[in-house]
């Protein structure tokens, strides 16, 4: 970035981006204290490559200093960062969840104003952090009271966290804004040497297994393998993989045992190091560590960024030259947060036909509900109507920020006529400042453009007159009269 753009930016977020306080100065301590253990860096270390004094980078850390504009020009010459990656996207989406939480019936009497929450959660991230991780426990548990049932701990020994392992390491995982840089260096190292470019990635893995390892690559009937996509056997060394598994899928399964075999250690001492309770949640983790690390090897981070901006992030082309599947790419796509070699930052949701969220990721702020389904008013929905067709649509969240996103269907694995279809729906999005790097956006007027209004779960979006809305909010009273019906099924009373 220019000067120019750096004096833009620091003005823009005093004015438009500090709305709520126009005289406030720009503050960034957690995010620059963030960006500093992101690049591995002492306080020592940083105020030297800053050329400033260990004291005068702890006042800026600890809030106790604004940041200028020179020092934003200095962090973008000496780490090659974007400073728009200092902006509040993180703390956006602890908003968001600490919003939903303070709009339950038990905090309305206390009237908390957004601008209190938005404060929150950008001076105090890790406290925001804690209510919405309380809030949830809390809510599991009168969940489970009101259906008479009792929580278990891992052992089955008595009670137990609410927090089920899913959650758990979901939450986990987006604390690092899916970004593990150790397990990207460990999946651009395992591909150098298995040099794909030569016999293409799955050849390549396969010997590999089994010249290294001993272990045989087998793709079995379904009737073998009844209940399972993938199965290692110990004893046999046999990796075995089901029929209804496509190219992609097969590939991703050969990565993924490879990386158990070869970073065994390094993917249960991350396990250790995160702090995960025993038990599932500890296996859960695991698993998920070993298909990023998996992922990481069939699109190594600098060949697959690459690729990525000269395509325009194409995903048609990048699934081509990476042998990979559409929501694998769209997978890998939100973890491109290299501090010098940044992507678009993506978000990605995965549903099924009747709005269940089974996946969910993003590498900057994700703008749906936590507590919640999607918005119906969003086209992932209508993806179903249009299976294997990309849909596009720009949606404007309650806040005002506005999202570029694509949807398109896709399957997990091939589906016999006679049992139940497995399609499900990927929706993909980024904010609109990023959208002209994409070629999905080509021809649209980005600066005067369509919008769709969106929110969060009906329970928590108060947007009014929407004529698709399940349930009133419940910060708002239910309006009610004889004599007039309105748009929306649940008319409710302003602020």
């Amino acid at each position: 970035m220019s000067k120019r753009d750096i004096v833009t930016f620091v003005k823009t977020r005093q004015t438009v981006g500090m709305a709520l306080a126009p005289e406030r100065k720009l503050f960034l301590g957690v995010r620059l204290k963030r960006l500093r253990r992101d690049l591995g860096l002492t306080q020592s270390r940083m105020a030297e490559d800053l050329g400033v004094s260990p004291s005068y980078l702890n006042h800026l850390e600890r809030n106790q200093r604004p940041v200028t504009a020179q020092m934003l020009l200095r962090l973008a010459e000496v780490y090659d960062i974007d400073v728009r990656s200092l902006s509040a996207d993180q703390d956006a989406a602890g908003a968001q969840d600490l919003s939903e939480v303070l709009a339950d019936q038990l905090f309305r009497d206390l009237g908390i104003p957004r601008h209190e929450i938005a404060e929150v959660a950008e001076n105090a991230p890790g406290v925001a952090d804690a209510i919405v991780r309380l809030y949830r426990a809390y809510d599991d548990r009168r969940r489970l009271s009101d259906l008479g049932a009792f929580d278990r701990s891992e052992d089955g020994q008595g009670p137990g966290p609410a927090l089920t392992p899913s959650d758990w390491v979901r939450d986990y995982i987006q604390s690092q804004r899916n970004f593990f840089p150790d397990l990207d260096e460990m999946g651009e190292a395992l591909a150098a040497e298995l040099k794909p470019e030569v016999q293409g990635f799955v050849t390549s893995a396969r010997n590999r297994l089994a010249e290294r390892h001993g272990v045989q690559v087998r793709v079995l009937p379904m009737e073998v393998l009844p209940d399972s996509i993938r199965r290692y056997d110990h004893h046999r060394r046999r990796l075995m993989l089901s029929e209804l598994l496509g190219g992609p899928g097969r590939a991703f399964s050969i990565a993924y045992q490879l990386a158990l075999l070869e970073h065994d250690a390094d993917l249960t001492a991350m396990v250790e190091r995160s702090g995960a309770p025993m038990g599932p949640t500890r296996r859960l983790l695991k698993v998920s560590l070993a298909n990023y690390l998996a992922a990481a090897a069939m699109m190594p981070y600098e060949t697959f960024r690459d690729t990525c901006e000269k395509t325009f992030y194409d995903i048609a082309l990048v699934r081509a030259r990476f042998g990979a599947s559409f929501e694998q790419v769209c997978h890998r796509l939100t973890t491109l947060s290299r501090p010098t070699a940044r992507g678009v930052p993506f978000f990605m949701l995965r549903v099924d036909s009747a709005g269940n969220i089974s996946k969910r990721f993003a590498g900057a702020a994700f703008p749906f509900s936590r507590f919640g389904g999607t918005c119906p008013r969003w086209k992932i929905h209508s993806a179903f109507r249009t299976p294997g067709k990309i849909i596009t649509q720009i949606v404007e969240t309650p806040d005002g920020t506005r999202y570029f996103t694509l949807s398109r269907t896709v399957w997990r694995i091939a589906s016999p006529y006679a049992e139940e279809d497995s399609e499900l729906a990927v929706g993909l999005g980024c904010e609109l400042k990023h959208a002209g790097r994409l070629i999905y956006a080509r021809g649209l007027d980005l600066a005067n453009p369509v919008v769709t209004e969106i929110g969060p779960a009906c329970r928590v979006c108060e947007r009014p007159a929407c004529p698709q809305r399940a349930a009133e909010p419940v910060s708002r009273t239910l309006t009610v009269d004889d004599f007039t019906k309105s748009i929306s099924p649940y008319p409710f009373a302003g602020a």
